[in-house]
């Protein structure tokens, strides 16, 4: 067996903290000894240990001279909630450390390597680098930007159409895409549509058809237009929901959202008068949002792509045509093929009757 066989078994411990580790990086760890697997572990839910402590707790604690693989370099700094790891792997007389990748976050970043060649223990990063990095994609953007992770989500009919004259969309994907979605809504931080959308559906934007946890609901209102009674701003203990408004917003209406305990944040206008949806970004991260998912409507769509501020979009394709419609995507003010929005396919697959397409926007702000 080689590093990489045994980084393989990691990376696949770290997917299991899929939803539950963020804003944490999902991590795996796997201890190996005289050629024989002695513990696995993963990062389980954000505040919990992290893999290489379950995967030495797995062990049952004699691993000395075992090898230790992680997908991401054992962190060297106390947080708040958890030790360093690098501690724990000096303490039980650990010999080697094979590592994917160097974490970017820069109280780490290289840190956690030289501390532990400092202690006398081997290392060697860079073995399935690229596949740990696509892995945590939202973490790494957000350490190296400042920004978070942004994924565009909708639904259209074959002609590209989101809704039909009228503003009916429910349902043109299936009940299976349906589902789909309702996962990508767990494994975001927070989830982002716009108050078109609030208005015409009153939707809910919590996790219901799969396990998981609620993203929180994020709400562009340039001028506090959202009824009081909208549903996003009910259950506020099952997923709270964040207002953002600008300098025009009515005072009142702002007074009677925080007596509710709806928080209320203001940023810049962009040219239109409307929220500037790059400063809405930055405001979300220093909350610590490392990933949003956007699920519309048509204008906030066109506004990230023109500003190109996605990183990823996932587009349900289903089987029917409309002819007339709300087009999923308007204006992007391109005036030739060299000014179209470049995207790189990842993966195609089905979901009931539905395509489902993911693709990376190759020339978006990460």
């Amino acid at each position: 067996m080689n590093d990489e066989y045994y980084m393989k078994i990691a990376l696949r411990l770290a997917r299991r903290g899929l939803g539950n580790a963020n804003p944490n990086p999902m991590v795996g760890a796997v201890l190996v000894r005289r050629g024989a697997v002695v513990g696995k572990g993963y990062h389980r839910l954000f505040g919990g240990n992290h893999a290489e402590v379950n995967a030495i707790e797995d062990a049952g604690g004699d691993v000395s001279g075992a090898t230790l693989y992680a997908t991401l370099e054992p962190c060297c700094h106390y947080r708040k909630k958890t030790p360093p790891c690098v501690n724990a792997i000096v303490g039980h007389e650990i010999a080697r450390v094979v590592v994917a990748t160097l974490d970017p976050n820069p109280l780490v970043n290289g840190r956690g390597i030289e501390f532990l060649n400092q202690h006398g223990i081997q290392t060697r990063v860079g073995v399935l680098e690229e596949e740990c990095r696509a892995l945590n994609e939202a973490y790494f953007k957000f350490m190296t930007t400042g920004l978070p992770f942004v994924t565009l989500k909708f639904a259209e009919t074959l002609d590209g159409r989101i809704a039909t004259v009228t503003g009916d969309s429910q349902w043109i994907s299936s009940e299976s895409a349906r589902k789909l979605a309702h996962r990508l809504r767990s494994m975001n931080d927070a989830i982002l549509v716009g108050l078109g959308t609030i208005l015409a559906d009153n939707p809910q934007l919590t996790v219901r058809l799969v396990r998981g946890r609620n993203p929180i609901r994020i709400i562009p209102d340039s001028t506090l237009r959202i009824p009081l009674d909208a549903r996003v701003l009910k259950d506020q203990d099952v997923a709270p929901t964040i207002i953002v408004t600008t300098a025009r917003a009515d005072e009142k209406k702002l007074s009677a959202l925080e007596t509710m305990g709806i928080e209320v944040i203001r940023v810049y206008e962009d040219e239109r008068g409307e929220v500037d949806l790059e400063d809405l970004l930055r405001r979300l991260a220093e909350k610590g949002i490392s990933s949003v998912l956007v699920e519309g409507g048509a204008g906030i769509i066109t506004s990230l792509l023109y500003r190109r501020l996605v990183d990823k979009i996932m587009v349900v394709v289903a089987p029917k045509i409309m002819g007339r419609g709300i087009e999923a995507v308007g204006d992007l003010r391109v005036r030739g093929i060299s000014e179209t929005l470049n995207l790189s396919f990842l993966r195609v697959r089905r979901a009931g009757g539905d395509f489902v397409i993911e693709a990376r926007v190759e020339n978006s702000e990460g």
